[in-house]
C-alpha cells in the first residue's frame, strides 16, 4: 500500500522560550593533527578535522581492550573475581605499567583498572591472554569487534597501542568506541573517572588531566608515542548532554588537555541535546480494521534524541507516517511506519513507529462488519 502521511503534525515546543535564530560561530581549529566532536546521545558529529585520516591510536587501543573484557564478564565468559596469572610477557612489556610481577594471581577487576587508570601495559597483556589465549588470538577479537561497531579504518595488531606496522585509527573511529563504551558497559565506564588506583603500594594518577579541571569530564583515556603524539578521547556531561571529544596527535601533555577543553567548551556553549518523544509514550492513536479493539496507540521504539542548536526547541517538527491502513492481529511493538523529524527542513532523526500494545483478531462477525464499513468508505474515498 501507499504511505499515508497523517495530517496531523507533532509541533514540538518549550512553553515560555523564545522563537530565535540561533548563531553559531565557526568551530575553534585546534593545534592537532586530527579532531572529532559529537553528541554521545544521538552520534552527530559537531565539529571535525582530519576524522578519518588513519593514525596510531597509542594506548587509546586500550578503550578496546578494556570494551572486550566488560564485554566478556557481562556475557559471563569470565568474572570479576577471576584470578589471572601473569605471565613473563606481561611483565617484561615495557611503557606504562600497572607493576604486576611475573607468576602473580591478580584479579580481572584490578587488571581492568590497571588499564584504564593506570594505562598499563602489563595489565592488557595478561587480560588479553585470559580471555583468548595469547595477545595475538585477542587482537583478531579487537578487529572483530571493531567491524561489528562500524570502525571501518581502523586494524589492531596488539592490546596496548605499542608501535607496531599497520596498527592504526581514525579520529571517527574512536568516537565510535567512546560511544560503545559509556552505552554497552555503564557500570565499567565509571572506572574512567577515577583519579587514582593503586597496585602492590604503588599509587598511579590517571593522565587525563580534565579530571582535575573539569567536573563534568568522567573519562575517558589518553595516549602517547613519539610517532602518535599525544592523544585523548575525553567525555563530559551537562545539563543532560554528553559530549566525546577525539583529539589524535598534539605535541603536548598539556596541549592536548586544553585542546579538548576548547572542542567541550564550543559544544556545551552552542548546542543541546533534545529529547523528543520517550519510548512507549503514545504519540496518537489510529483505527486498526478487524480487531477486538478499534484503535491502537502509535509509540517509537526507543527514546529520540536530537542534536540541536542551543534554544532550538521552536524549529522542531515531527512527522508520524503510517505504513497503509492497519489490519488486526497487531503485536506490541509490531513496526507500523516511522517518526521523521526535522530541523528548519533537514532530518535530523528518522526512527520506527511502533505499536503501543496488542490488538487481538476479532470474531468472525466483527471482522465481516469491518470489511463491510471499510468496502463502503472505500467506495466514497
Amino acid at each position: 500500500m501507499m504511505n499515508r502521511l497523517f495530517a496531523c503534525t507533532f509541533l514540538l515546543f518549550c512553553v515560555g522560550l523564545a522563537h530565535a535564530q540561533s548563531l553559531i560561530p565557526a568551530p575553534p581549529q585546534l593545534a592537532a593533527e586530527a579532531y572529532l566532536l559529537l553528541d554521545a546521545h544521538t552520534g552527530q558529529v559537531l565539529v571535525e578535522h582530519n576524522a578519518d585520516k588513519q593514525v596510531p591510536p597509542a594506548s587509546l587501543t586500550k578503550m578496546m581492550t578494556a570494551y572486550i573484557v566488560s564485554d566478556e564478564i557481562e556475557k559471563g565468559t569470565i568474572k570479576e573475581e577471576d584470578m589471572v596469572r601473569i605471565s613473563e610477557k606481561a611483565w617484561r612489556k615495557g611503557g606504562s605499567k600497572m607493576f604486576v610481577k611475573v607468576g602473580d594471581r591478580v584479579p580481572v577487576i584490578d587488571l581492568l583498572r590497571g588499564v584504564i587508570v593506570q594505562s598499563g601495559n602489563d595489565a592488557s597483556i595478561a587480560l588479553a591472554e585470559h580471555v583468548s589465549g595469547s595477545e595475538e588470538v585477542f587482537a583478531e577479537v579487537m578487529n572483530q569487534q571493531a567491524e561489528l561497531l562500524g570502525m571501518k579504518d581502523t586494524h589492531f595488531v596488539n592490546a596496548t597501542g605499542w608501535p607496531a606496522e599497520g596498527h592504526l585509527t581514525t579520529a571517527r573511529d574512536l568516537g565510535i568506541l567512546a560511544r560503545a563504551l559509556v552505552a554497552d558497559h555503564p557500570a565499567h565506564y565509571k572506572i574512567y573517572s577515577e583519579k587514582y588506583f593503586s597496585y602492590a603500594g604503588i599509587n598511579q594518577p590517571n593522565r587525563n588531566r580534565l579530571l582535575w579541571r573539569d567536573p563534568a569530564v568522567d573519562g575517558i583515556k589518553t595516549g602517547h608515542t613519539e610517532e602518535a603524539g599525544y592523544c585523548l578521547v575525553a567525555s563530559a556531561v551537562k545539563r543532560g548532554m554528553r559530549l566525546i571529544a577525539v583529539v589524535l596527535g598534539t605535541d603536548s601533555d598539556e596541549k592536548r588537555a586544553s585542546e579538548t577543553q576548547k572542542l567541550l567548551a564550543y559544544g556545551f556553549r552552542y548546542f543541546q541535546t533534545h529529547k523528543v518523544y520517550s519510548k512507549d509514550e503514545v504519540l496518537q492513536t489510529e483505527r486498526v480494521w478487524g480487531g477486538k479493539e478499534s484503535q491502537v496507540g502509535i509509540s517509537v521504539e526507543e527514546d529520540v534524541f536530537v542534536t540541536i542548536p542551543r534554544g532550538g526547541e521552536e524549529d522542531i517538527k515531527a512527522d508520524l507516517i503510517i505504513d497503509g491502513e492497519l489490519e488486526a492481529p497487531l503485536s506490541k511493538g509490531q513496526p507500523l511506519g516511522k517518526v521523521v523529524v526535522t530541523l528548519d527542513g533537514e532530518t535530523v532523526a528518522d526512527v520506527k513507529a511502533v505499536a503501543a500494545e496488542e490488538v487481538e483478531q476479532a470474531g468472525f462477525f466483527k471482522r465481516l462488519w469491518d470489511a463491510i464499513k471499510r468496502f463502503v468508505m472505500g467506495l466514497f474515498g
